[in-house]
């Protein structure tokens, strides 16, 4: 995984994050059934009925989210990778005034070394 595109990581990501919340929900749903099988009353069977029926359309509603949101940024990530991989890097060449100011420092150096050995 070292070397996945992390669009790919992202991918992978979202769709753990989508079996772990469904499996919750189905969870909280059936234990809401379970209630609802208990239950005395008519009216709290059918209420509890009722929740198991919202807890699973508000978490598949929210796994949908997840789910387009995670495919919209790995999508922006590969696109914006694409981009950069194919934009051409502009290499700054260097003037003939800065190379020469460049030498000019090291030529003094060298003379001033070439002179301090002649004193000696």
């Amino acid at each position: 995984m070292a070397e996945a595109d992390l669009d790919v990581v992202i991918r992978q990501l979202a769709r753990q994050l989508h079996t772990g919340l469904m499996t919750r929900a189905k969870e909280r749903r059936d234990r809401f059934n379970g209630l609802a099988a208990k239950a005395k009353g008519k009216e709290t069977g059918e209420r509890f009925k009722m929740l198991a029926k919202a807890t699973m359309e508000q978490a598949t509603a929210a796994a949908k989210r997840l789910q387009m949101s995670a495919d919209n940024v790995a999508d922006s990530y590969a696109r914006s990778m694409r981009l950069a991989a194919s934009t051409p890097v502009a290499v700054k060449e260097k003037t003939v005034k800065e190379k020469t100011a460049k030498e000019k420092p090291a030529k003094k150096a060298m003379a001033k070394k070439a002179k301090a050995k002649k004193a000696k």
